[in-house]
């Protein structure tokens, strides 16, 4: 199988590195050439890894055909290109509905939307697909976990939350500045928080059958430091202010 890669961003990089590190069998794969610094490095380091001459020439030449472009240049170019019938494409842009993808791409092929982030070239975290695809399911639960969604207007819950990736990481940021502001190396500091929120979710994960509210419960003591920060930020409008965000990234969404 040859798999092709429309968009060398983040997004893309991340996806060929977990196929690339894991047990997927795949016989090349050809990534466009917009981004030639991530480009050479893929070239470099996986023997595998091709750049095409032009996006047109991965249609050409791949099965499967991954859409790894922002919304704006997937609208000025996926129209021009000429996919095939037979061809599987898996959609990573976050606002091109599939009714809007089947009519840019014109021909019947098998069309995908997923949500893959950052963490899936460690071969970790969630894939929402829509709509359900039994190869798409089993070709992504060897890189990470996959969930179907039926409905694509229930898929649009999920790119929203997936929007709340850069304000973890800027929640970590700032309680590791806060410690070296207390005199605490950056190293040992940022090693501290980090390490602590990944304990955090992995605990998360293994009691993700039970209501979250159980994990929240059971982390405070009465009169605690934990029962002192959800009161304070509870107060301070943190956590609705959150849900409002979430709903304003749903809204752009969903248009």
């Amino acid at each position: 199988m040859k798999l092709g890669f429309i968009g060398t961003g983040k997004i893309a990089s991340s996806v060929i590195t977990g196929i690339c590190t894991s047990k997927i069998f795949f016989s090349k794969i050809l990534i466009s050439p917009r981004n030639k610094l991530i480009g050479q490095r893929l070239r470099k380091k996986f023997k595998k890894v091709f750049i095409a001459k032009n996006n047109q020439e991965i249609i050409n030449s791949c099965n499967w055909v991954f859409l790894s472009v922002t919304p704006s240049v997937g609208e000025k170019i996926i129209k021009d290109l000429k996919f095939k019938a037979n061809q599987t494409v898996i959609s990573f842009i976050s606002t091109m509905t599939l009714a809007q993808l089947k009519k840019a791409i014109k021909v019947k092929a098998k069309i995908i939307r997923a949500i893959p982030l950052p963490p899936i070239s460690l071969k970790k975290g969630p894939v929402p697909i829509c709509p359900p695809n039994r190869k798409v399911k089993n070709f992504f639960n060897k890189i990470g976990t996959t969930v179907e969604i039926k409905n694509e207007k229930s898929s649009i819950n999920f790119w929203s939350t997936s929007g709340m990736m850069a304000p973890y990481y800027e929640l970590l940021r700032i309680m590791t500045s806060w410690l070296v502001k207390r005199g605490v190396k950056r190293k040992n500091a940022q090693k501290y928080i980090t390490s602590l929120f990944l304990a955090l979710s992995e605990d998360a994960v293994i009691n993700s059958k039970k209501d979250l509210k159980y994990l929240v419960k059971e982390s405070q003591t009465p009169k605690g430091l934990n029962e002192q920060g959800v009161k304070e930020l509870s107060k301070a409008g943190f956590y609705k202010s959150l849900e409002k965000t979430l709903g304003n990234i749903h809204k752009r969404l969903d248009k």
